[in-house]
């Protein structure tokens, strides 16, 4: 289940992983309206305040991007065999509640 790279970023600026930042810096939501600037405030204050929060290691981040993303294309079973194969901690009993619980 790879991802192709977009061979051309600007052809789509609503794709890829970094498209809301890119919005976000610009101050410009996709549709070409101004994001206002109490929305662009309140993010950058909570964004600064993670920015700070020191980090458990680099293999727990990915682990739970994995398991925070993941849990939105793939299903439970595949996403849990595809943690163990990867050498991570399977799914815990409060992530497969929070992702799976009310679908």
């Amino acid at each position: 289940m790879a991802a192709e790279a977009n061979p051309n970023p600007t052809s789509n600026p609503t794709a890829g992983a970094d498209a809301v930042d890119v919005a976000i810096a610009s101050g410009t939501d996709f549709d070409g309206s101004p994001i206002p600037p109490a929305k662009l405030d309140l993010y950058h204050k909570v964004m600064g305040l993670e920015a700070g929060r020191q980090r458990s290691g680099v293999s727990n981040t990915m682990r739970s991007r994995i398991v925070r993303i993941g849990a939105k294309y793939i299903s439970q079973a595949e996403l849990d065999q595809m943690l163990i194969a990867a050498d991570f901690a399977p799914l815990k009993e409060k992530e497969i509640a929070f992702y799976y619980g009310s679908k």
